[in-house]
């Protein structure tokens, strides 16, 4: 059997007795980075092999970690942090015991997109989990409009050295909605930042982040809904000139008209390159 076992995301204390009992009875532990997972079963008193199952190395190990379970072996997998799969490695490894008809199971923790959502005080009677951002501008784009139009609350991953680069790129995408950046979240320093998208508080960017987006309103109109350059194109494309465009679609978001001809001369300067 594997084991999907949910690890602390902070305070190295929240991990639940199963948890422990999981790991103790375990035949190895499958884990992101062995040193950091070493210093939790230390904590515990807890002596397993640990095999390195990374996302670089997660199609390569499937089969091998598949054939040592069919062999009668109990295996944990565990991440650096929170639930495996929650963006983090694990999906691929699910996908070859399905496909072998082998069990797996999952043991109950923290997780890091749960904490922050009601830390957010966002409405969560619905929400989505939309992992970190792409990297390149291009991809960013086509990937958030996969989100645009949802009225449920939108929750990001960002690491410290990209939070204020996703934070402005979600204002140009989604305009000025209500946003709460969680940090350290379950240690001594654990701190929500509540703001607006365009105008968010200054904050100490160390720690992993969580980011919750306040979703689309439901009496919001399509073009509202729609990436703040896009929104300015609509017009555009239906004949109306650029800073009449630029107006029309500020007066729509209830946004300053800078803010909004900033995006769209951002979006046309990366669309030529």
């Amino acid at each position: 059997m594997l084991y999907i076992v949910a690890t602390p995301i902070g305070n190295l204390g929240e991990i639940t007795f199963r948890a422990v009992e999981t790991l103790k009875e375990a035949d190895a532990v499958l884990c992101e980075d062995t040193r950091r997972t070493a210093i939790l079963l230390n904590k515990y008193g807890i002596n397993k092999p640990l095999v390195s199952y990374q996302k670089f190395s997660e199609k390569e190990k499937a089969g091998y970690i598949a054939e040592r379970l069919t062999k009668g072996e109990n295996l944990a997998l565990v991440s650096d942090a929170g639930m495996p799969l929650i963006s983090d490695p694990g999906k691929i490894l699910v996908d070859e015991l399905i496909a072998r008809g082998l069990d797996y199971t999952v043991i109950s923790g923290p997780c890091a997109l749960v904490n922050a959502a009601v830390l957010s005080g966002m409405d969560l009677s619905s929400f989505c989990m939309c992992g970190f951002l792409p990297e390149k501008n291009s991809e960013r784009k086509k990937y958030i409009d996969r989100f645009a139009f949802l009225t449920s609350t939108l929750i990001f991953y960002s690491p410290p050295h990209n939070v204020r680069k996703d934070l402005e790129f979600l204002f140009g995408a989604l305009g000025a909605r209500r946003a709460a950046a969680v940090r350290e979240i379950s240690k001594i320093h654990e701190e929500v930042i509540r703001g607006t998208l365009g105008n968010f508080p200054e904050f100490t960017e160390k720690g992993e982040f969580v980011l919750v987006v306040e979703g689309a309103r439901e009496k919001e109109s399509k073009l509202n809904a729609l990436p703040v350059a896009a929104h300015v194109g609509r017009y555009v494309e239906e004949g109306l000139s650029k800073m009449d465009a630029v107006k029309k679609a500020a007066a729509d978001r209830k946004m300053p008209k800078s803010a909004v001809y900033a995006e769209y001369e951002k979006y046309l300067k990366e669309d030529r390159q």
